[in-house]
């Protein structure tokens, strides 16, 4: 039987370089790698990482921003209009999370108590940024 809730699919991020920035996901955030060598090959546009069975972030290359043309106006959203992507994680993962980050240098916020989201207030949350300066928080529930 197939699932129909409404959840999020995709969040496609501009990046400079996918190859570098697939790394960062991979080794830093720990992320699962999705069309890499096929993007390195040239059969794929770009890469993506995999957030969970649900959810993937693509990584689309800025020289790609001067062919979006699926609604008016797409072409300049090649910036950082978005304020930050959430990824809700349990305790474990997010200390892992936080300590790789700081291993690899990869600045990161003080953290927060009890922050509203879609699953009512966390416990604990933080923010850093990728190499190309896109904001994500990381918290946890439990």
């Amino acid at each position: 039987m197939t699932d129909n809730t409404a959840r999020l699919d995709h969040v496609v991020l501009w990046v400079r370089d996918p190859v570098a920035s697939a790394g960062f996901y991979e080794k830093t955030v720990g992320m699962e790698t999705v069309r890499l060598t096929d993007f390195a090959e040239g059969r794929a546009p770009f890469p993506s990482v995999r957030l969970n069975e649900d959810t993937i972030l693509d990584l689309m290359p800025l020289t790609m921003a001067e062919r979006m043309r699926m609604l008016p106006g797409a072409v300049e959203s090649s910036g950082h209009p978005v304020n930050h992507v959430c990824l809700a994680m349990p305790a474990e993962d997010f200390e892992e999370l936080r300590g790789r980050l700081e291993e690899s240098s990869v600045p990161v916020s003080d953290i927060d108590h009890d922050s509203f989201g879609a699953r009512g207030k966390a416990r604990r949350s933080f923010y850093f940024r990728d190499p190309d300066g896109n904001v994500f928080e990381a918290r946890h529930y439990d």
